[in-house]
């Protein structure tokens, strides 16, 4: 069975100051992005409102303001997948997931399945399939699944020093779950760890992805995944 529980907590937005540096330069920039939503017209064009709207969403989580982030990132979430803008979707969801509210891991679980699905950012893809780790059990084939994966995508869509940087990131990931996992630590082992467990058949990994996004996301889905599956283009 998969489990999905909450771990870690909200991390500081802004490293290397003390905690009343970054409040006072978060305002300021959550000012600057309040002062740009207003500048905007009317008439202007919604995914233009939206990407503003969606640096605001981020300051205000950087400002711990959850469920204000969480409202707003949940109503530009719906403009940016009607777009089918799928980068700024995830992102919303990504922002969804980090204020850690009863839906998050439901917002967590579309986010993947969208960063998988479509050519998302790898660097972003990548991060939101080591939540899905971060949120298992140890003993969770889930971990080792999710880890797989995002070492699949690392190596399909990074492209020179990101796509090195990311394989090396992904593969600390993959050790580190393999250890949990099973205590393997040495690459033979590794190595068999995935051949038996089928990690390195992306054909395997897929489905078994796609079972774990629906435990998390449960009946709370808000894209419709059988018209978006039935105008992907055929390979």
């Amino acid at each position: 069975m998969i489990e999905i529980g909450r771990q870690k907590p909200l991390k500081d937005a802004i490293t290397g100051l003390d905690a009343g540096e970054s409040r006072v330069m978060l305002e300021k920039e959550l000012d600057l992005h309040r002062q740009h939503l207003r500048a905007l017209s009317e008439e202007c064009n919604p995914l233009d409102r939206a990407r503003v709207q969606l640096g605001i969403a981020d300051t205000l989580l950087g400002l711990e303001r959850a469920k204000e982030a969480w409202d707003l990132a949940r109503e530009i979430f719906d403009v940016f997948a009607q777009a089918e803008v799928w980068q700024e979707a995830v992102e919303c969801c990504e922002i969804m997931y980090q204020t850690e509210r009863d839906l998050s891991i439901a917002a967590l679980g579309q986010g993947v399945w969208l960063a998988v699905t479509y050519p998302v950012e790898p660097r972003t893809t990548v991060t939101l399939l080591h939540h899905i780790v971060d949120e298992t059990p140890d003993d969770s084939d889930g971990g080792a699944v999710a880890a797989a994966m995002a070492h699949y995508i690392a190596d399909l869509r990074g492209e020179g020093k990101q796509r090195e940087n990311l394989l090396f990131l992904t593969a600390q990931v993959l050790a580190t779950v393999a250890k949990r996992h099973r205590g393997i630590d040495d690459e033979e082992g590794i190595k068999i760890w995935l051949e038996v467990l089928q990690l390195n058949d992306p054909d395997e990994l897929l489905p078994r992805l796609a079972k774990i996004i629906d435990v998390m996301v449960g009946d709370d889905w808000w894209i419709d995944r059988d018209d978006l599956r039935a105008r992907l283009p055929v390979n």
